[in-house]
């Protein structure tokens, strides 16, 4: 097991409990002989003469030995593409609301111990890579949960699905969207829109409509060697996006295709309980729906 012993952590102040829970983060890495490390951008917040600061997110990835949210499940998920370049693993202490990716509660503290006699485990989880070709440029994104074409206006999209390697259709939706997602993915909104739960250290792709203008869509699991290649038909009057991860959004033309496949970059996540995934899946949907 590698030793942890420079800690990133990446708080979103902007969750009810985050800062107080950074602060009791940040001691007991200290009572553990930890160093840590934050984003330049929140010295004022911390004016703590130990911490290392950094100047941008390269120096801080790179400099640490794993990076430990603080928020929620958004928190955790953008940090974990921007970590993966660098193999650093993740682990994530849950302020928000659900918390499905986190692996700790605030009340949960105490188990940050097992960073340090290696009680912990490491898993893999794959990701998309994402290719946007638009008429004068190609631009290449990275996602963890998910891709996702959907519509910004009243009207419904047209969405032709091919096979890259050569296109050949697979189908045709006429629908409010598409969700491509990853199996980390599969239990967030590919879920809400019918899709079904993978077991997320799985290797495939699973291919969700939006509310279908048919009757019989349904989802559809792909190879990760598969490459999706998808195309929605727009007019003037009608306005289509491709979303990443929630993150980042990119208006789609008219003859812009996106290529979607997995990546050779995994996010790599720290487990620091035996609870089985079914069993945190039954654990958190049974808590939201109390």
């Amino acid at each position: 097991m590698n030793n942890f012993h420079d800690i990133a952590i990446v708080p979103n102040l902007t969750k009810s409990g985050a800062y107080q829970t950074s602060l009791k983060v940040i001691k007991k890495l200290r009572e553990l002989g930890m160093r840590v490390f934050m984003p330049a951008t929140l010295s004022e917040r911390y004016p703590d003469s130990d911490i290392v600061w950094c100047r941008g997110n390269d120096i801080l990835y790179s400099s640490c030995d794993m990076v430990l949210t603080i928020g929620g499940d958004g928190t955790m998920i953008h940090a974990a593409r921007r970590a993966a370049p660098y193999g650093k693993p993740l682990l994530g202490i849950n302020t928000g609301r659900l918390g499905f990716a986190a692996e700790l509660e605030p009340n949960e503290l105490d188990m940050l111990s097992r960073l340090q006699n290696g009680d912990y485990t490491i898993e893999k989880r794959m990701m998309l890579r994402i290719t946007h070709l638009a008429a004068n440029s190609t631009t290449e994104l990275f996602a963890i949960n998910d891709a996702v074409i959907s519509r910004g206006s009243l009207r419904l999209v047209d969405i032709d699905v091919t096979l890259a390697s050569d296109q050949r259709s697979i189908c045709h939706y006429r629908a409010d969207g598409l969700i491509i997602s990853t199996p980390t993915g599969s239990s967030a909104y590919s879920l809400a829109a019918g899709g079904p739960v993978v077991e997320p250290t799985m290797k495939c792709m699973v291919m969700t409509p939006i509310c279908s203008h048919a009757l019989f869509a349904r989802p559809v699991v792909f190879s990760h060697h598969s490459e999706i290649s998808l195309r929605a038909y727009t007019d003037d009057n009608t306005e289509v996006f491709l979303s990443v991860d929630g993150a980042v959004t990119i208006r789609l033309g008219r003859s812009d295709i996106v290529n979607i496949t997995s990546s050779d970059i995994y996010a790599e996540l720290i487990k620091l309980k035996d609870k089985t995934f079914y069993r945190v899946l039954n654990d958190k949907f049974t808590e939201e729906d109390t």
